[in-house]
């Protein structure tokens, strides 16, 4: 068995009596896909905000490869290699989806003393942002006004943007929210090409998604962790259809 490319221990977060994450102590092998779920309110958001580093956990602990990552801020987290994308598209609308995803690979340069030097000099970070553009399926698209393209497309480029950072692993937030179907399929079929290269943490309320992508999953409800398993054993698991698959509910 290869170490966990990330595990917490006792990961919590408290905000006042209410217990957001209580607890969890999870681990997420590399090269797979991890999903999330869930009814509302389970924690799975709070505890996605916990490994980038968006929140501050009450106690307990993360690390990822090894190194002890508790509390580091988001913009170190990603430099470790931790990319993630959020529930509510998160892009320069302004932008096009080239200079989109040429902010995400810029953002792994090294500052340098010649202040002067023209951006799209830096061959490595062009590189970094056609291979992105190439990866999320939008190479088409690459000079169009992020505001023009349609809502999966926007999905797309934020998944795009994160990629152009050479994250190992993926933090995915409900990355097939608002979608059709036709958006939909096409999104799932880009999360399979990525777990060819990457780790997945996936949240997401779609069920037929979950089980089309995901090699293992955790429920959670009320915070805390209620079984963890291969997609076969959750789906058949009493506790979990009664606590979540079997209510309809989903998010949170």
């Amino acid at each position: 068995m290869s170490e966990p490319i990330l595990n917490t221990l006792d990961l919590s977060r408290h905000f006042g009596a209410l217990r957001a994450v209580d607890a969890v102590t999870l681990e997420f092998a590399p090269g797979r896909v991890h999903a999330i779920i869930g009814p509302n309110g389970a924690g799975k958001t709070t505890l996605i905000n916990l490994l980038s580093g968006d929140l501050k956990p009450s106690s307990g602990s993360i690390r990822f490869k090894g190194q002890d990552i508790t509390g580091a801020p988001p913009y170190v987290v990603s430099r470790l290699g931790v990319g993630r994308s959020y529930q509510k598209t998160n892009i320069f609308p302004a932008f096009t989806c080239f200079e989109n995803c040429w902010l995400g690979a810029q953002s792994r340069e090294r500052t340098s003393m010649r202040f002067l030097r023209p951006a799209r000099r830096y061959r490595s970070v062009r590189e970094r942002t056609e291979r992105a553009l190439a990866l999320c399926g939008l190479t088409e698209r690459a000079h169009v006004v992020s505001s023009a393209i349609s809502h999966g497309e926007q999905r797309q480029l934020e998944i795009g943007m994160m990629l152009a950072t050479e994250p190992e692993l993926l933090l995915l937030d409900e990355p097939l929210a608002g979608m059709g179907a036709e958006e939909a399929a096409r999104v799932i079929g880009l999360l399979r090409e990525l777990a060819a290269d990457h780790t997945l943490i996936l949240i997401e309320h779609d069920m037929d998604a979950v089980f089309a992508v995901a090699d293992r999953l955790t429920v959670m409800v009320n915070g805390r962790v209620l079984e963890t398993g291969d997609p076969q054993d959750i789906r058949a698991s009493p506790a979990v259809q009664e606590a979540y698959l079997g209510s309809g509910e989903g998010g949170g």
